[in-house]
């Protein structure tokens, strides 16, 4: 415990420097911005804001990013209580009693107590990152090659394969984004591989710009207009945003549930924020002496939900630091600016970075900060961005997008790519194929490909003996639990149900 300690002093003698608080601070107001806008959410909002970690620390992108994650999980609330249109999946469950609160003019109450369940939720969380991720880490230093390869495959069919009712999109989109990752030069042979002549694809395909394009300019081109929002201004002033003991002792139990259901449900890969939401107001719905009433305008049917989607985003981060492995599109898009800045999330990225490690884990407690202030003192200026034209607002990104694409490297040929796969994402939305599998295949493409081929020389060659292992073999067949455990629990279900009952 005296190390766990010491090690946050570290990282908060990192954050002494006000250039550093100011990039969490940023991260944090950008994070909740976004997540308020309708339809945006935190991959888009990473994605689109990629390009200001260009030519940072790891540390102080790390921090920018991490706050974007976070903020934007809290900020989806806000339009799911003002006007029943959540900022993104997570915070569905939260417009069902938070949109009948704005309804009956404590629209107040539901924004406050969202802020102080996303707070609570995530500072607990970060207390339990803090002491399982070393611990995870030191286990899995034991980890080789073989290993490492079993653990991508891992994260690549956990999202690929628990995208709702059709898995065989998701690995369609998995697949895509690992022939996408094939692009370049052979890492052995240095022979071409799929460039057709073209030099500007001998280093391949950057991540950052088929993320913008598949989530920024998709979303832009698929954004409908919408209609003008109009928003009782008394309820929102900040004498309402406090809850009365009686609503505190209500909330409480829902908030500690949330909290942890919503943090070891982050954890698991492909699970995320939305799974942990639902699971968490279902829970709160069923343990509340109240529960026939939820849906109707209770507190506690905003603080459950809050709570267990940001813990959850604190617990997505444990398997992308200490394993490689990110579980979300959001931490696949975090984990390549990673790699972009130099640093290789895995076991050894809490001994071999510990500046950056935890100077990120300080960061949070800071962070949870800003956002408890910014959800309390901003909402005036959120309210405010809200009412933004949507054209308007989509031009402003769509430029911010292109920007951002050609200072990656000075390129017009990196601007082509963005677009092209805005048009791609685009497609792929209309046809339903989910983006966030194609992301992740493209950060892991190149880490399962290396790791398999070492693996493969340590075997000479065998490709049983790679995947004999028992550790190896354990992890794959959990990959391959996750990846088909969910659509033939559904055909049995099916079956089941079609069976005639025998009286």
């Amino acid at each position: 415990m005296g190390n766990l300690f010491e090690n946050l002093a570290l990282g908060f003698s990192i954050l002494q420097d006000p250039i550093v608080l100011l990039y969490s601070l940023a991260g944090v107001l950008a994070g909740v911005i976004i997540g308020a806008l309708p339809g945006l959410g935190p991959s888009v909002g990473i994605a689109v804001l990629l390009p200001l970690t260009y030519g940072m620390d790891a540390s102080s992108g790390l921090i920018l990013l991490c706050g974007i994650y976070y903020g934007a999980m809290y900020g989806g609330s806000i339009t799911a209580i003002l006007i029943n249109t959540p900022g993104d999946s997570a915070a569905i469950m939260t417009s069902l009693d938070g949109y009948q609160l704005t309804q009956k003019g404590q629209a107040g109450k539901a924004l406050g107590m969202a802020a102080y369940a996303s707070v609570i939720g995530g500072t607990i969380s970060v207390v339990a990152f803090m002491i399982l991720a070393p611990v995870i880490s030191s286990y899995a230093l034991a980890f080789g090659s073989s290993e490492y390869f079993a653990l991508m495959i891992l994260g690549l069919t956990s999202i690929a394969g628990m995208t709702g009712d059709s898995p065989s999109k998701g690995f369609l989109a998995v697949f895509t984004g690992l022939f996408i990752s094939l692009i370049g030069l052979d890492l052995v042979t240095g022979a071409q591989r799929y460039v057709f002549g073209n030099v500007n694809l001998y280093s391949g395909i950057d991540f950052i710009p088929v993320a913008m394009g598949l989530f920024g300019i998709a979303e832009i081109i698929s954004v409908n207009s919408g209609e003008d929002i109009t928003i009782d201004k008394e309820s929102i002033r900040i004498k309402n945003l406090f809850p009365n003991k009686q609503e505190w002792k209500d909330c409480s139990p829902h908030i500690g549930r949330g909290t942890v259901l919503g943090f070891f449900t982050g954890m698991l890969p492909g699970a995320g924020a939305t799974i942990a939401s639902f699971l968490s107001y279902s829970m709160a719905k069923k343990t509340s002496k109240r529960g026939d009433k939820f849906g109707t305008g209770l507190l506690e049917g905003v603080a459950a939900p809050e709570s267990a989607n940001n813990a959850a985003s604190m617990g997505a981060m444990v398997p992308m630091l200490t394993l490689g492995v990110p579980g979300s599109g959001a931490t696949a898009i975090m984990m390549g600016a990673l790699m972009m800045l130099g640093i290789t999330p895995g076991p050894s990225f809490f001994i071999k970075e510990a500046e950056v490690a935890w100077s990120l884990v300080a960061s949070m407690y800071i962070g949870n900060i800003f956002l408890l202030l910014l959800g309390i003192l901003g909402l005036p200026l959120f309210v405010r961005i809200l009412k933004i034209k949507a054209p308007t607002l989509n031009a402003v990104v769509f430029a911010f997008i292109l920007i951002g694409s050609y200072a990656l490297e000075n390129s017009l040929f990196t601007v082509g790519v963005t677009i092209f796969f805005g048009a791609v994402g685009y497609f792929l939305k209309k046809l339903k194929v989910p983006a966030a599998p194609t992301v992740l295949g493209i950060v892991l493409g190149y880490l399962t490909e290396s790791n398999l081929r070492q693996a493969l020389i340590i075997a000479d060659g065998s490709f049983f003996g790679v995947i004999a292992k028992p550790i190896t073999a354990v992890i794959l067949i959990f990959a391959v639990l996750l990846s088909f455990g969910t659509p033939i629990t559904e055909i049995i279900k099916r079956r089941i149900a079609k069976k005639p009952i025998v009286q």
